[in-house]
């Protein structure tokens, strides 16, 4: 895999594809960043940025996580104290997930959004973009609340932040992409470089195949969860057998083994006794799901075989949460 194929794989979205090939021609020291909330233990939903941030990591890129400590307070998310409590154990469970410690630079925001530099090119921002404008950029990070001005300030810190970390790359979920063009629209009102970004996909609510899963809303799988209960709640996921025909529903046991699974293991092999046709192994997704839509993987098969990869991948962090807290 080149490091072009290696940096957009599994990537929902590339703004824009000439820029980002530009990058993969020569990514070695190009500095690629992905900003974290630190609002609790580590989920799917953060992890599935990080299988990025790692993929670009082999692609020779210099990774760069933002523990946004002043985000989450103005987010509400607590005191200074008990924010920077709640990242130091996150930029542990990164490390224990897969991020090269000595290849990762971990930076809280407070230690340059707080600079006079940085402060009044904030309030430059706020002057030539409309609350509008800001409303619709944080949207979907606050779906559901009353705005306030916290919030609108929000999506412009961290279109400065792109600036301010020096980065060529900047990296999210597909909704941080209403930010993400945001910084491109508004930095080179700041004389400020526009740069490439890329989005990876929303996982479906586990239960149901819709919408997208939510530690908030819904189900998801965390760093916290026991080897029992990341069965538990595998085993109850949604998991047709066949694609839905209206295209409304998502497969989220497909999506798993697609986003988290696959990238980070060769070989994917499901156990099964020889009266059922003995051990199944794949080494691309494709093959794996052709062979449920077929029938030829069953969907409890392919749950256990989820549910044993995934408790795999998040061990190590779960060891390092039993350690940090004593």
């Amino acid at each position: 895999m080149d490091a072009y194929e290696l940096i957009t794989r599994n990537a929902e979205e590339v703004v824009t594809d000439e820029e980002v090939r530009e990058l993969a021609a020569e990514p070695e020291g190009k500095r690629v960043y992905v900003g974290y909330e630190p609002s609790g233990v580590l989920h799917l939903g953060h992890l599935l940025t990080a299988n990025k941030l790692i993929d670009l990591q082999n692609a020779g890129m210099e990774v760069v996580v933002l523990l946004a400590d002043v985000h989450a307070y103005l987010n509400g998310k607590g005191s200074f104290e008990e924010i920077r409590e709640t990242a130091e154990q996150m930029q542990a469970q990164f490390v224990a997930y897969g991020l090269e410690e000595e290849n990762t630079e971990f930076v809280y925001g407070s230690e340059f959004q707080l600079d006079e530099e940085y402060t009044l090119d904030l309030h430059e921002l706020e002057l030539s973009t409309t609350m509008n404008r800001a409303q619709r950029a944080m949207a979907e990070l606050q779906s559901g609340e009353t705005a306030k001005v916290s919030h609108l300030v929000y999506p412009l810190m961290q279109a400065l932040d792109i600036e301010y970390l020096d980065l060529d790359l900047a990296v999210g979920g597909l909704d941080q992409r209403k930010v993400h063009m945001l910084a491109r629209e508004e930095l080179p009102e700041l004389d400020y470089e526009a740069r490439p970004c890329l989005h990876t996909p929303i996982v479906a609510d586990l239960t149901s195949g819709e919408g997208k899963m939510s530690s908030s809303e819904g189900i998801t799988i965390s760093m916290e969860d026991s080897t029992e209960e990341l069965e538990e709640k595998v085993n109850s996921a949604f998991c047709p057998p066949a694609r839905d025909p209206e295209g409304d529903l998502e497969n989220p046991v497909l999506e798993l083994f697609e986003y988290h699974v696959f990238p980070r293991f060769e070989e994917i092999i499901v156990e099964r006794p020889e009266k059922y046709g003995g051990d199944l192994s794949y080494e691309e997704y494709e093959s794996l799901a052709a062979d449920l839509e077929s029938g030829e993987l069953h969907p409890a098969d392919a749950k256990g075989t989820l549910a044993t990869y995934l408790d795999e991948l998040i061990a190590p962090g779960r060891e390092k949460l039993r350690e940090l807290r004593g």
